[in-house]
């Protein structure tokens, strides 16, 4: 401890530091400090929900889905997108902090340089003449009780907690844009079956309409397969209206004022993920929001520690050299130096650094809580994401026999009316049968796309510890 104190004439104001901060410290410290009691998370050893066989193919977020016009928007969405940029500023600022926190561990050195003139006006005075100064000073405070350290810690964490959050941002906005695109190219292909269902009702129509010219059918039966006319007008623009607004949800998406231009008219075939996440276990390193919490979790406890060390006694160095006279060339002779230490301890604050302490221990117990709750809601979205990947899949296997089958209950319908061996009710159900499970087909489709885009982003979206966002990764990512 000498050795901090070199130049010093008289070095037993040392042993009287040193003597009143371990009086102090032992005073402080009578209060044991409260730690953390919790019970540990004990995680399934694997997954509930029925898990799909690997596919070949690879990749990773919309790479895995295998569309290429997809990826294209999910990149134009990462270049562009207001939310990931401002997530990137985020980051920045956090590093900016980091470096700051990082920097009272350090000697601080400062330097002037001034000049004055000084005289009694009116009249001739000794004190007039112009006077030249220079000074040089250096502080430096002892981290003795790891105050400082804590506080570097807890600003790293949250630094981490930040670059955690644009991953996460990043996942979000991916599958944001998939099931935009999904929706409305889903809404496309719901649209095409609207107008040929619409067109198909229209042809009924006019057989209805024949018929009633020729005495065969009844005001009735035109008003019955009109209204049908129009109820499918109804749904065909309610759909439209669906597609409309998935494209204006999609350009919002990539940050632009106009919808982007896409092609597909047509979801095609779905061909199921496998989770390369084998266990419950390794989503605490795939996914960026539970990254997050830990690290959230992390500079709370760095903030405990320093809390703590806050109501020991902080020690205190400097020194000076110092320099002046009336001429500029010899500012520099003879200069004056000083070095000295001080101790400064809480005596009475009013409870001010307890209560502070205790704010950051409960801080700390609300993280843990809510790590706790991130790793239980990700096991869960998992697990709905597998069983939604199945039931979607099985439900639209069972619903293309129910096509079928209207569709030729359907034809039937329609021979045997024109033959006058069956009545319009029949057909009219027939002919809504037919359309409501067309519908449902495409709408499954739809589904079991979203399911797959669900299912790749409760598994992380293909995000990995070692894609945390460095300073030259947030420089490359960010806009001039």
């Amino acid at each position: 401890m000498t050795t901090l104190f070199v130049g010093m004439r008289n070095c037993t104001v040392c042993t009287v530091l040193l003597a009143c901060s371990a009086a102090l410290w032992l005073g402080g410290c009578t209060t044991p400090p409260h730690g953390l009691v919790d019970e540990p998370l004990r995680l399934p050893a694997q997954w509930h929900g029925p898990v799909p066989p690997a596919r070949g193919g690879g990749g990773t977020g919309a790479h895995a889905l295998g569309i290429a016009e997809l990826d294209a928007l999910v990149q134009a969405a990462h270049a562009h997108s207001p939310d990931l940029a401002a997530a990137i500023a985020r980051v920045r600022q956090a590093d900016a902090v980091a470096r700051a926190a990082g920097a009272g561990l350090l000697p601080g050195v400062n330097g002037t340089l001034n000049a004055s003139r000084q005289a009694r006006a009116g009249g001739q005075a000794e004190v007039a003449g112009t006077q030249f100064g220079a000074a040089w000073g250096a502080s430096y405070e002892l981290d003795m009780w790891g105050r400082l350290g804590a506080e570097r810690t807890s600003a790293q964490a949250l630094r981490h907690a930040s670059a955690h959050d644009c991953d996460a941002v990043q996942v979000t906005l991916t599958a944001a844009v998939a099931q935009a695109w999904l929706q409305l190219v889903g809404g496309r292909e719901r649209v095409a079956i609207a107008e040929l269902n619409l067109r198909s009702a229209e042809r009924v129509l006019a057989v209805v309409e024949a018929r009633a010219r020729a005495g065969a059918a009844t005001a009735l039966e035109q008003a019955q397969q009109r209204g049908l006319v129009a109820t499918q007008r109804q749904l065909l623009e309610s759909q439209r209206q669906q597609v409309q607004a998935a494209h204006a949800g999609l350009a919002v998406l990539l940050g632009q004022p106009e919808g982007p231009r896409v092609d597909t008219q047509v979801l095609p075939a779905v061909e199921t993920l496998a989770p390369d996440t084998a266990t419950p276990a390794d989503l605490l390193v795939r996914r960026p929001d539970i990254a997050r919490a830990e690290a959230r979790l992390a500079a709370a406890h760095a903030d405990v520690a320093a809390a703590r060390a806050a109501l020991l006694p902080r020690i205190h160095l400097s020194a000076s050299l110092g320099s002046g006279g009336g001429r500029l060339s010899r500012v520099l002779d003879n200069p004056l130096y000083s070095v000295a230490a001080a101790l400064a301890a809480p005596i009475f604050d009013g409870g001010r650094l307890e209560a502070g302490r205790d704010l950051a221990q409960a801080r700390q117990a609300e993280l843990l809580a809510q790590y706790r709750a991130t790793i239980v809601a990700a096991v869960g979205e998992v697990e709905l994401a597998l069983l939604s990947v199945a039931g979607t899949g099985a439900q639209r296997a069972a619903q293309a026999e129910v096509v079928r089958q209207a569709g030729q209950a359907a034809t039937l319908a329609q021979s045997r009316y024109r033959a006058g061996a069956e009545t319009l009710l029949t057909l009219l159900d027939a002919q809504r049968t037919l359309y409501a499970a067309q519908d449902t087909a495409a709408r499954l489709h739809q589904a079991e796309w979203l399911a797959q885009v669900a299912l790749l982003r409760a598994l992380g979206g293909g995000w990995r510890p070692e894609t945390v966002a460095g300073p030259g990764r947030v420089a490359s990512a960010g806009r001039p």
